[in-house]
């Protein structure tokens, strides 16, 4: 016989059901507003010329919108900001949920916090007056200037949080019999940690790292300030665009054709971060199965 339920209980899955549906909505607007915004200047400039081509000059007198450099400098930045922050980030949050005694993680753990709570201005800010002209001493560069190896190290550093975060609750939420039942078996604490307590995690960890990745790809203001915001071909001692900057630095003043192939990036940015959420939800899915 199926229990009737009480007007709270209605109330409160009608409440979750709608919460639910404005997010699915605001996604849908999302998409559809940048889908048509976006086309219409990939109709009109030819998508090969658009994603394909070398050089950007939305003002010259013969305006050229080709955006390579952004697309490659973004997967360029956003790889080399996961090789640096993930391990780091990952190592950390072992540290603080299987290792570190709990007065010391209660010391730490507030400075990661802290981290999150940092705006990213502050992040550009520190990046422009203190890592560039670091990195121009450390590797005898010949002059001071922003380029895509401050912006790596600046987004390793932003996505700390993120992965810290996610992957110490993942890791905590490990049942405490996997990790005795390890330790009963003779394994040492560091092997039950990384043989048992890590996989279990996995899950977790994954979403950790999702995370960093839609905030590196999706940070404009601290990478603007350390990049260098020209555009160039990616190299990584050399100023730099980013396709998020190239949204940012044009939008104010931009109209015509050259506002529409700004949304057209925008639309580019969205596609490659659903296709990047979309492999990885497809990978965890399978090691699941």
């Amino acid at each position: 016989m199926k229990q009737k339920l009480r007007p709270l209980e209605v109330f409160m899955n009608l409440l979750f059901f709608v919460c639910g549906l404005i997010a699915v909505v605001f996604v849908l607007f999302i998409s559809i507003y940048l889908i048509v915004s976006g086309l219409p200047a990939i109709r009109e400039i030819g998508l090969v010329d658009f994603l394909f081509g070398t050089e950007w000059a939305s003002t010259a007198a013969e305006p050229k919108f080709g955006i390579l450099p952004f697309i490659l400098t973004s997967i360029y930045g956003t790889a080399g900001a996961i090789v640096l922050g993930v391990p780091v980030g990952f190592m950390t949050a072992v540290f603080l949920a299987k290792v570190a005694p709990p007065r010391l993680a209660s010391l730490v753990r507030p400075a990661v916090d802290l981290l999150a709570g940092i705006p990213s201005v502050v992040y550009g800010l520190i990046g422009m007056m203190v890592l560039v002209p670091a990195v121009r001493v450390a590797f005898h560069l010949a002059r001071r200037a922003p380029s895509l190896f401050c912006a790596i190290l600046v987004l390793a550093v932003m996505i700390l949080p993120s992965i810290i975060s996610v992957s110490e609750t993942a890791l905590k939420a490990v049942p405490k019999e996997y990790e005795e039942a390890s330790l009963a078996l003779g394994a040492t604490h560091i092997e039950t940690v990384f043989r048992v307590s890590v996989p279990a995690a996995s899950s977790g960890i994954a979403a950790s790292i999702v995370l960093g990745i839609g905030r590196a790809i999706g940070e404009a203001m601290a990478v603007i300030m350390v990049a260098g915001n020209v555009a160039n071909m990616p190299g990584l001692f050399q100023s730099v665009r980013f396709l998020t900057t190239a949204v940012s630095s044009e939008m104010a003043y931009a109209s015509g054709l050259q506002r529409q192939a700004l949304f057209s990036i925008a639309l580019v940015l969205f596609l490659f971060i659903m296709l990047i959420n979309i492999v990885l939800n497809t990978l965890l899915k399978r090691k699941k199965g």
